[in-house]
This record gives C-alpha cells, sequence and structure tokens, in this order.
C-alpha cells in the first residue's frame, strides 16, 4: 500500500445497491489467490462491496461484516476468506492470521488493511471509499501489480450496461 501511482479506475455509487452490483460486476474478474484490500471509514460501504462480490461468487449464506469475529469464510464458485483487521492493534495479531497462506485456495477479502500492509501480499486490489455525502460514495480501485491491472481493464471493457448509458 505504499504511496506511489498505480492504474486505477473510480466509480461513484449513488447508493448501497449501487455499490453491491460494482462488487458482482468485480466477482466475474476474481480467481483464486487473488486478494482484494477495502479501506476506507466506518460505513463508507466496505462491507456493501463484499457483500456484491459474495452475491456474484453465488455464497449463499449472507456475507456480514466480519467486525466481530476476525475471518469470515464463504463458500461460492470461489472460496472466500472475509478478514476485519478494525479490532487488532498489533500487525503481529495480522501475521498470525496466516491470511496470506490460508487464502491461496480462493479469494481474500481484507477491511481496514491499513492496520499492518506489512503482512499483507504486495499484489493486490486496493479499493478505497470515500463518502461523499449521506448517500454517494466515491471508489477507486487501485492495481498492485500485473494481475490487477487485467483486472481493471477488464472492468473497463465495454459492456452492454456501458452501452446503454448505465455504469
Amino acid at each position: 500500500m505504499s504511496g506511489e501511482s498505480a492504474p486505477s479506475l473510480t466509480f461513484t455509487s449513488a447508493s448501497p445497491s449501487d455499490t453491491k452490483r460494482l462488487g458482482e460486476r468485480l466477482s466475474r474478474h476474481l480467481q483464486p489467490g487473488d486478494v482484494v484490500l477495502l479501506q476506507g471509514d466506518l460505513g463508507a460501504g466496505k462491507t456493501c462491496l463484499a457483500q456484491g462480490i459474495g452475491r456474484g461468487l453465488r455464497v449463499k449464506e449472507p456475507v456480514k461484516s466480519s467486525s466481530f469475529v476476525l475471518v469470515n469464510e464463504y463458500n461460492g464458485r470461489l472460496h472466500v476468506h472475509h478478514a476485519d483487521l478494525f479490532r487488532l492493534t498489533d500487525p503481529q495479531q495480522v501475521f498470525e492470521l496466516a491470511l496470506e497462506e490460508n487464502a491461496a485456495d480462493g479469494l481474500l477479502l481484507v477491511e481496514w488493511p491499513e492496520v499492518a500492509p506489512r503482512e499483507l501480499p504486495p499484489e493486490h486490489l486496493l479499493v478505497r471509499f470515500e463518502i461523499v455525502d449521506a448517500r454517494t460514495r466515491r471508489i477507486t480501485m487501485a492495481a498492485r501489480g500485473a494481475r490487477y491491472k487485467d483486472v481493471l481493464n477488464a472492468l473497463n471493457a465495454p459492456t452492454p450496461e456501458k452501452t446503454h448509458g448505465r455504469a
């Protein structure tokens, strides 16, 4: 999560439903071993995006905020490891979770990655959420590594929705 510039895409979400739809779109381009880091203030939409990813991956159970359980796991098209680092205070605690090793077989979603950036894979898709107003969010996805540049290129490719004026 260094400060250097990385290829990115920015989306505007006007509602939680928009954010979930963006998560669904993103899920189409995810594969085993992928790492998606979700960064933003409380209530910014991190869990909404995770719910959309879950829906797109055909996860049957509800995807919930992981705040009280450090890692939730879900089965769908990919095995999803959904971690929330908000309550952790020591990077060593993140190391002990062995997130990267445990998620090699599926998708790793991490909320609050800024708690321990050195304990997370250097190649990832960083999704930053900015609260614009009560409902609107600016969501920026930045690619860290060639794999995630491919994901951004796929997300930016023309789709039927884009050709009919919807994002």
